[in-house]
């Protein structure tokens, strides 16, 4: 399954955010290093970022850049150098009239007529079908089947759809799916389930971006899905790094000025850390008896921590790590120790405090 990440241009479709080139050149390069198929850089005819960003960068995804089914927007691709012009244009009745006012056979030529200039101008094509989830699939057949595009992409735009619907629909499809790619957005908290069920049905590209961010409450995060595609029950193989997937998720965020919540799925600080008493004994056992998978396969680090609330087990095997018999007297000191402390400590300085017991 492709991978085409949205993170410069979704990002920057939130109110008040704008990434400068030097974010933009910082952050692509490493998307291109974790493996991404398409690179979305942004919106060509808003600006001259995107061709700035473009001279700037010798890399292995292909670049994309969003444009309206419209002359100048696909000229202003061009122009920008972008390897791909991914052309939007609302498909379903309501956005038709509210967004485009326009009839559906009018949008219908000027897709094809914006995917000729492309075709003609040098560069690949990508479709998206702006609410297309919520579209008659007869009338997205036809279009799809009207469109001269490398990739079709049925987009989510409004975040309604949960997992079986997205099944439902897709198979639904006569378009061959393996040309069919999907766009969600988390406003139902689904947009990782709403991927890996599309990838289920057979659609052969998704679009992410790094921690979800995106307009609303964002899109399907990169990380999610590149690790629920490697450890869930039906696997989906993607190009994606995987022991770099989280190093290069936080690196992205990092130079995009991006905050990541604690409890972040994967990338969050705390997601991989615990203190708990009955937890921690357990994993220093065996760390599997809390954990979904070894955080290392993707580039993360588990932290065991130890303070006031460890317990009797967690401290028993923490001195017998230290070399020493865990008597009784050695563990209720070391949980004396341990509860005396400002602040949580890893494994390595609470062995040495076992050590160092009397």
């Amino acid at each position: 399954m492709k991978l085409l990440d949205l993170t410069l241009r979704e990002g920057e479709q939130r109110p008040g955010v704008e990434y400068t080139v030097d974010e933009k050149v910082t952050a692509a390069r490493e998307l291109d290093e974790l493996g991404a198929d398409f690179l979305q850089i942004g919106f060509p005819v808003a600006g001259e970022r995107t061709r700035r960003v473009c001279e700037r960068l010798d890399i292995d995804a292909d670049i994309t850049g969003l444009a309206r089914a419209i002359p100048s927007d696909v000229e202003a691709a061009l122009d920008a150098g972008v390897d791909v012009v991914d052309l939007f244009a609302p498909t379903s009745d309501q956005q038709l009239d509210a967004v485009l006012g326009a009839s559906r056979a009018s949008m219908v030529e000027s897709v094809r007529e914006a995917a000729n200039i492309a075709r003609k101008g040098g560069a690949d094509v990508q479709f998206t079908a702006m609410d297309g989830f919520r579209t008659d699939p007869a009338h997205l057949d036809d279009l799809f089947g009207a469109v001269d595009a490398d990739w079709y992409t049925v987009a989510d735009t409004v975040g309604s759809r949960t997992p079986a619907g997205v099944e439902q629909f897709l198979t639904g499809l006569d378009t061959d799916l393996g040309d069919v790619g999907v766009h969600f957005h988390k406003d139902l908290g689904v947009g990782t389930a709403n991927a890996l069920a599309a990838g289920r049905a057979g659609a052969r590209k998704v679009d992410v971006s790094i921690g979800g961010i995106g307009e609303r409450a964002g899109n399907t995060p990169t990380e999610e899905f590149v690790a629920a595609a490697a450890v869930g029950e039906e696997p989906i193989d993607l190009a994606a790094d995987e022991a770099s997937l989280l190093p290069v998720a936080r690196r992205v965020l990092d130079a995009l000025g991006e905050d990541v919540e604690p409890t972040k799925p994967l990338i969050g600080e705390a997601v991989f850390s615990h203190e708990s008493g009955l937890h921690t004994a357990a994993m220093l056992e065996e760390p599997s008896t809390f954990e979904p998978f070894d955080p290392a396969r993707f580039g993360g680090e588990r932290r065991l921590l130890f303070g006031a609330s460890t317990g009797t087990g967690a401290a028993r095997k923490l001195i017998e790590r230290a070399g020493r018999e865990p008597t009784d007297a050695r563990v209720e000191a070391l949980l004396s120790n341990l509860a005396d402390l400002e602040e949580e400590v890893g494994v390595d300085a609470a062995v040495e405090m076992a050590e160092n017991i009397d």
